[in-house]
């Protein structure tokens, strides 16, 4: 068992002592926050409040610092504990640049200390499934995939709606569907279009839409909004032979795969103006449909591998060289909104 401290005890530090706290990996030796009225609630359910996070660093009995804290100070604390010779796992977004996250990888180097990401929608079982039935080759040459996240409450109204804190949805979803298909499309991405909304808050991004073009010419959309109150499906993959739609986190929806490409005697749709053979749907003896793959997974498996990462049993499954990538990808759709075009890259 390696003991850990959870820096910074809000939504996401919470989240992760409920998960520590019954883990047969980690054991809970305390958290640390800036406001005591959290360092109280941890108190009263038995948890040991440390009063500084230089207390943290300096007991010897610390293995791993998993910060949960805004965005915006995830380096400093990750520098300076890994500095303190401590492993260290960031929530995310890692940070707010490329050159703050090189600066977190230097101090990884140099201390020979494990540095890694919570990036938790790996373990989520729709992307589990869409990855899945693409690897399958069930649809033959994919040449489209749409991943969105709708909502319909705005930002939440803390730090995440402030800029310098590192707030908005790029950071907050974008970092996770761009790490998702990322992991999912092997080929490097040539092409980058990126529109930010501000419909709820002028200061930060309320949603997005970004288009990746691969070098197999694959298209990609992403999209996540929060003045959604009717959602698109959250994922819709096309290939030359059948398309998958999944309509939610619950894993509702179904693949259609094209059984007879020459189907005869089509019969017209008929719509308001006119006919259409070019629309009219297939029959059911054209077609195969089939429901979407139950993967079941377990996010302890996160810090399964950090332990055994840390005691080099294990390569890190999240590596510093995926973690730039998705930052440099984020990067660019910052640049292509700002210049209002489509960017040429390799990435």
């Amino acid at each position: 068992m390696k003991n850990i401290v959870v820096v910074g005890f809000g939504g996401m530090g919470s989240w992760h002592v409920e998960y520590i706290l019954k883990s047969d990996v980690v054991k809970l030796l305390g958290i640390y926050d800036i406001k005591e009225s959290r360092s109280e609630a941890a108190r009263t359910r038995g948890i040991y409040a440390f009063s500084s996070l230089d207390e943290v660093l300096a007991d010897a009995r610390v293995d791993i610092v998993l910060i949960a804290t805004p965005n915006d100070v995830h380096k400093e604390i990750a520098v300076k504990a890994l500095n303190a010779g401590k492993n260290v796992i960031s929530e995310k977004p890692v940070t707010l640049s490329s050159s703050n996250l090189q600066e977190m990888i230097d101090a990884s180097v140099k201390s020979g200390k494990l540095f890694t990401v919570h990036q938790n929608r790996r373990w989520d079982c729709d992307y589990l499934a869409v990855k899945q039935i693409y690897e399958s080759g069930i649809l033959g040459y994919v040449f489209n995939i749409e991943s969105r996240v709708h909502g319909s409450r705005g930002i939440p109204g803390d730090w995440r709606g402030k800029k310098e804190q590192g707030g908005g949805m790029m950071l907050d979803w974008g970092v996770h569907i761009i790490d998702q298909i990322l992991m999912m499309v092997k080929g490097k991405i040539t092409r980058l279009y990126a529109h930010f909304d501000h419909i709820t808050n002028y200061e930060v991004d309320d949603g997005f839409k970004l288009e990746l073009i691969f070098d197999n010419s694959l298209r990609v959309f992403l999209e996540v909004g929060t003045s959604n109150f009717v959602s698109l499906p959250r994922w819709y993959m096309q290939g030359e032979n059948g398309t998958t739609v999944l309509n939610d986190f619950a894993c509702e929806g179904r693949t259609v795969c094209v059984e007879n490409w020459d189907e005869k005697d089509v019969i017209p749709v008929k719509t308001a103006a006119g006919l259409t053979k070019t629309m009219a749907p297939r029959k059911d003896d054209a077609i195969v449909t089939h429901s979407i793959p139950q993967i079941e997974s377990d996010v302890h498996d996160f810090y399964r591998n950090v332990v055994k990462a840390v005691d080099g049993i294990q390569p890190q499954l999240i590596t510093h060289q995926q973690l730039m990538r998705v930052m440099k990808v984020m990067e660019a759709a910052f640049k292509s909104d700002e210049l209002g075009q489509t960017l040429t890259v390799e990435l």
